[in-house]
């Protein structure tokens, strides 16, 4: 008899659109919603997965976090849930905007001390004027 099976990773894409401020660079850019995992096939059938982790990757500057299990889920399921900040763990760092300002040039703003290195004349968190 000849077995032919075996474990192998998975990644699936999980359909998200929203728009929002990258927090790493101060661009717009998307979260793009992944779902890796481990499964066991069988005659290369996929009987059954495990180790379901969940990945956010920012459109703009490349930037990977971890979502949380919980969030992930809920998307996975088609629910329609908001990812905030707060649900983001960063995994790894992004290679910047590339219409950032010279490297080290970074501006802080006054009114809500949100940094960004991008040549912008008022805030792009808050609006407030930056100086």
């Amino acid at each position: 008899m000849i077995f032919i099976g075996g474990i192998s990773s998975g990644m699936k894409p999980i359909e998200y659109l929203k728009t929002v401020i990258c927090s790493r660079c101060g661009a717009y850019g998307r979260y793009q919603v992944y779902m890796t995992y481990l499964y066991f096939s069988f005659f290369f059938i996929p009987l059954f997965k495990w180790n379901r982790r969940f990945y956010v990757k920012m459109s703009c500057c490349q930037a990977v976090y971890e979502l949380d299990a919980e969030i992930g889920r809920r998307l996975l399921r088609g629910e329609d849930v908001e990812i905030r900040e707060e649900d983001l763990t960063l995994v790894q760092d992004g290679g910047g905007n590339p219409w950032t300002l010279s490297a080290g040039a970074r501006r802080r703003c006054p009114a809500c001390g949100y940094e960004t290195a991008e040549d912008f004349s008022y805030c792009p968190k808050c609006g407030a004027p930056l100086e």
